[in-house]
């Protein structure tokens, strides 16, 4: 027999992992405003080894428009640019010899439709995650029944799961209005 509470928390941990992954996606998507976040899938050659740019450079935004890396050792500026070129960032670094600037060019309105298709697609992929949550742990449930759990033990876990389902339905919601709002201020 099943333990309903510990079923429910892994159903629990599984949709919090669809709201993580979609709130890392989100943030790597370049809304106009610079966001160090998209530089977290860039990965410098340093000393023989690929390491994150966070390993090898200080970055921060300086103001809403820029953003700053500063290395930590000033011969890596030349492997730094040709790691941000390379990757998918798709900004042309500039450098003066100690800070490496990216300039975060305004989206078009365009671009601004295009980048909230984008975020609907991931949000979507994140909410069929949840369902599927949903559905694998209903389906144990009824499994169960047939190992004894009491049906009115499999009524209400599956009224909790519900709630689980809608709680996190709802915080996906919140997250990806919040970026489609920040893509289309102005």
């Amino acid at each position: 027999m099943i333990d309903v509470k510990e079923t429910l928390g892994q159903a629990e941990e599984r949709m919090e992992m669809a709201a993580m992954y979609l709130e890392e996606e989100l943030n790597r998507i370049r809304a106009g405003r610079a966001n160090t976040a998209i530089l977290d899938g860039v990965r410098v050659e340093s000393y023989g080894s690929r390491v994150p740019l966070n390993q090898v450079a200080t970055v921060n935004c300086p103001d809403a428009r820029t953003i700053a890396i500063k290395p930590w050792d000033k011969k890596q500026i030349r492997d730094i640019e040709k790691a941000i070129m390379d990757s998918d960032v798709g900004i042309t670094p500039e450098n003066n010899g100690e800070i490496i600037r990216l300039a975060i060019p305004q989206p078009t309105e365009e671009r601004r439709r295009d980048l909230v298709k984008q975020c609907n697609k991931i949000a979507e992929k994140a909410k069929v995650e949840v369902r599927n949550v949903r559905g694998d742990i209903k389906e144990k449930l009824k499994k169960a029944i047939k190992d004894g759990l009491s049906e009115d033990l499999e009524k209400d876990a599956e009224n909790d799961l519900q709630k689980l389902h809608d709680k996190y339905i709802k915080r996906l919601d919140e997250l990806i209005e919040a970026k489609n709002k920040e893509i289309m201020t102005v």
